[in-house]
């Protein structure tokens, strides 16, 4: 065989293999990306040695001096100026691209790419959660009752696996969605249909759980060929553009698609941006893809959580230059962050705490997981892990263990709500925890005795109820049906139920008004109290005893 025709049997063979790696690991073929930049700076690599040493006749051994084996090229022996050139400048202008993305160079958009946050009162600004849609299922609980529903069809059990759990509002309903994945390349084989559906679990009742059949997964990171997801996105719809971030959601009507995440490099190969999402329809492959701005209501992310994380933490590390030696002002976020639901929009929270410090957070973030619009919070209170600590040493002899906490808004205190779970994994208590003193906890086995009981920690410091007094007042007129006095200490506390208002407890100060220690059951009464306070007992605001005047 002469040189041109082992040659060219030899690029021949090259092309097919790298074809075949492309296919396999879905390569990002677009340079101005990393993994692209070094698939075409090896490419080109390979393609010129095998150019040169085709072209000088080889390799061959050969022994030196002191008989030891040593490689030469032949004929000649003689390595081309022009493929130095060639081979060279892609590699140089990857280390270029990289030294010159860097933060050294590039401090401030290191430090400005989350945006400015703006600083907003807590109290004003997150919502009361209605006590009845408060999420206690967290990640893996879900998990545990979405295995749990699967093994109620013994025959699915052998033909699937539980993907990954994905909290999102649904139709008005909060709830964890938990896509089924093939369990191996020959159920794939036999199943080329997809798997038969998901498992819903709703995320404020450990009791609602549903297995959807009928909603065919075809594409998914389970399946293989062009059924695999990645692969599939890659080679329809993001060729050239950097994709990342899978999540499975559900539009209103309970379609399933994936969401997934497509971003730019503002600096070079840093600096990752969303740009929007490609909207993959897991049943029939349709695929359609967003800008940000334009993305269906339905979708809860864009914004995958590590790049905001790391855009958070890059604002703290660098809030006073890259040459912070004394640490000025530097923070960087809570160990953990949590998906929360505020008027309908997903955000990120997550509590902020100064460099070096372990139990106390300087404040919190919300960033919405759509348009990364930030909202931070300025206050001193504990961190989520110090709060967990708080509440499994409140029940230390049942050794229960504390999950994750959110933040509730608890008549305009922040508080932290978590669920103390046995070692099944299964909830068994409720916890309450004051965020700027720790130490105030309130445990029950309900979410409205974890309440009662955070109320009276909260009382037992002496501590008089933060309310707003900017905030919305709703006024009632009703029949006392109940009254009973409580001295505090201080002054003394009326606590009342009205006729019309069966499941509330209302608690009037005696300083509001002297016809307080002259009501009694039967009277007519109008009050306001804080419309904002999610708790069982209202804080009055104004009394006024209707029968007194008319006497």
């Amino acid at each position: 065989m002469n040189l041109k025709k082992k040659r060219v049997w030899i690029y021949l063979a090259l092309t097919l293999a790298l074809i075949l790696y492309v296919l396999v690991k879905s390569v990002n073929l677009n340079p101005l990306y990393l993994d692209g930049a070094l698939f075409w700076a090896f490419t080109i690599t390979v393609y010129t040695l095998v150019w040169v040493l085709t072209g000088m006749g080889g390799v061959r051994m050969v022994q030196d001096e002191l008989h030891r084996g040593v490689f030469e090229l032949v004929p000649g022996g003689k390595f081309p100026k022009q493929a130095k050139w060639i081979i060279g400048i892609p590699w140089a202008a990857i280390a270029v691209t990289v030294i010159g993305s860097s933060v050294f160079f590039n401090c401030s958009a290191y430090r400005s790419q989350i945006g400015e946050s703006e600083i907003r009162k807590f109290s004003e600004e997150v919502q009361a959660i209605d006590i009845s849609q408060v999420p206690v299922v967290d990640e893996q609980l879900a998990r545990k009752l979405a295995d749990k529903k699967l093994g109620e069809r013994p025959s699915m059990g052998s033909q699937v696996v539980l993907g990954e759990p994905t909290i999102q509002m649904v139709d008005g309903k909060l709830q964890w969605v938990v896509p089924l994945h093939h369990s191996g390349f020959f159920k794939w084989l036999t199943n080329l249909e997809g798997t038969p559906g998901y498992i819903t679990v709703s995320a404020t009742n450990v009791k609602d759980v549903e297995y959807v059949d009928g909603k065919y997964l075809k594409y998914q990171p389970g399946a293989y060929f062009f059924q695999n997801l990645t692969r599939y996105t890659r080679f329809g719809a993001a060729l050239f553009t950097g994709i990342v971030d899978y999540s499975f959601e559900l539009d209103d009507s309970g379609e399933p698609y994936w969401v997934i995440s497509t971003y730019k490099n503002l600096r070079g190969f840093s600096l990752p941006e969303a740009t929007g999402v490609v909207l993959v329809h897991a049943t029939t492959g349709e695929t359609q893809k967003y800008a940000i701005e334009n993305v269906p209501s339905w979708v809860d992310r864009v914004q995958p959580e590590s790049f905001v994380m790391q855009q958070i933490n890059n604002r703290g590390e660098y809030i006073n230059g890259f040459l912070n030696w004394a640490n000025k002002d530097k923070f960087r976020t809570s160990e953990g962050e949590i998906i929360v639901y505020n008027n309908g929009q997903c955000y990120l929270f997550t509590g902020l705490t100064s460099v070096g410090s372990d139990e106390s957070a300087i404040g919190f973030i919300m960033v919405n997981m759509v348009t990364k619009d930030s909202f931070q919070y300025q206050m001193a209170g504990a961190t989520e892990s110090a709060a967990q600590s708080s509440a499994q040493g409140k029940v230390q002899h049942l050794k229960y263990t504390a999950s994750f906490p959110l933040i509730l808004n608890v008549n305009s205190e922040p508080t932290y709500f978590m669920t103390l779970k046995d070692y099944e994994g299964l909830i068994k208590q409720y916890a309450m925890v004051s965020v700027t003193d720790y130490s105030v906890v309130g445990t029950g086995e309900t979410i409205q005795a974890a309440l009662r009981d955070y109320e009276q920690a909260i009382k037992n410091t002496g501590a008089q109820p933060n309310l707003d007094q900017s905030a919305e007042k709703k006024s009632v007129t009703g029949t006392v049906e109940r009254i009973a006095a409580e001295y505090n200490g201080d002054s003394t506390d009326y606590r009342m139920i009205l006729s019309e208002y069966p499941n509330l407890i209302f608690n009037a100060n005696s300083q509001l008004s002297p016809e307080l220690a002259l009501t009694v059951p039967g009277d007519r009464v109008t009050l306001e109290y804080f419309a904002e306070d999610i708790r069982v007992t209202k804080e009055v605001g104004t009394f006024d005893n209707l029968m007194y005047q008319q006497k």
